[in-house]
């Protein structure tokens, strides 16, 4: 599947997890790709069960009845929780198979690292979520977005809810409008708005605008994109609205510049051990642990783990010889 002259490719949902060669060849054109459905319902239904865990409904949040209401009010990352979560299952999607087998073929490498993972809700009224056009690199790396192959790192948004244009998708702007902007300022203000002194935020003609794509779309649906890609908050205004997404981050292992999160400053708390437990090794190599057949597994390692994670399965990474 070829994409339209000028328009960024955006996959049907029953053709999404057979083309990620035409989705990475979109990713690289446009900077981002949109992938409607691509985690499938059956995939997703055990995490989106467990968002109570995380965060209230949207009844729990708009009446008022969930104690946990007023931590979203007035402040758009307020709603944030960052991985590990209170649900294992949520957790586990943000290694999900279909997941980490998209970072692979964007990133043209089968040894990828999550290097950062949200879960983000938004209410309706909670305060106001649209935001400038931006990229993301300030946050994501020591040095600028490179599109060089092996130096590239991606972002993704993983819908887990039913979000259209009512309910404050992101908005992107392909790379084919932004290719000659340099790397500073990161923030382009509409027209008229104050930018302020800030060396980062600057006015912008108001046709990147315009040139908008909106991220809406089903449960499941995954937006990629380079933290190098203009792309922007919007907001919600259906009435007693809320969204529930995930903001995951991957790059290859060997790019040793792309930061957010080290994981091991979380690795003693109850959530990572159930995490480990419940992991497959392509999992938690995404996670930094050597895969199977890697000089760091010998018996004295072996016998470690099992001390530190007992009802770990060890057998993956067992010698062969």
């Amino acid at each position: 599947m070829a994409p339209k002259i000028g328009c960024p490719l955006i996959l049907p949902p029953e053709a999404a997890p057979m083309d990620l060669k035409d989705a990475a060849q979109a990713w690289r054109t446009d900077g981002f790709v949109i992938l409607p459905g691509f985690l499938p319902a059956d995939e997703l239904a055990s995490a989106v069960q467990e968002l109570d865990l995380l965060f209230p409904s949207a009844d729990g949040f708009h009446d008022g009845t969930d104690p946990r209401h007023e931590r979203f009010i007035g402040d758009e990352f307020a709603g944030i929780d960052t991985f590990l979560f209170a649900s294992a299952q949520i957790s586990l999607l943000a290694v999900n198979h279909r997941v980490l087998a998209l970072a692979e073929a964007l990133l043209e490498d089968d040894d990828v690292r999550l290097y950062g993972a949200e879960a983000w809700a938004k209410y309706t009224g909670a305060c106001d979520y649209g935001q400038a056009l931006h990229r993301d690199y300030l946050g994501h790396t020591v040095l600028v977005p490179s599109t060089t192959p092996g130096c590239r790192q991606v972002e993704m948004f993983v819908l887990l809810n039913d979000v259209p244009d009512e309910l404050g998708p992101p908005h992107l702007v392909s790379r084919k409008h932004t290719a000659d902007l340099p790397a500073v300022p990161n923030w382009l203000l509409r027209p008229g708005r104050q930018g302020g002194t800030d060396r980062f935020v600057a006015d912008v003609d108001p046709g990147l605008y315009e040139a908008e794509v909106s991220g809406a779309g089903p449960a499941g649906t995954v937006i990629a994109f380079e933290p190098g890609t203009f792309h922007r908050g919007t907001q919600l205004i259906a009435p007693r609205g809320a969204r529930y997404s995930m903001q995951l981050c991957f790059r290859p292992s060997s790019l040793q510049w792309g930061q957010r999160v080290g994981w091991a400053v979380k690795s003693y708390t109850n959530e990572w051990v159930e995490f480990v437990n419940r992991a497959t090794p392509r999992q938690l190599q995404a996670l930094g642990f050597p895969p199977p057949g890697h000089q760091y597994w010998t018996p004295e390692t072996l016998a470690g783990m099992a001390l530190r994670y007992p009802k770990l399965n060890l057998l993956p990474w067992q010698p062969t010889n």
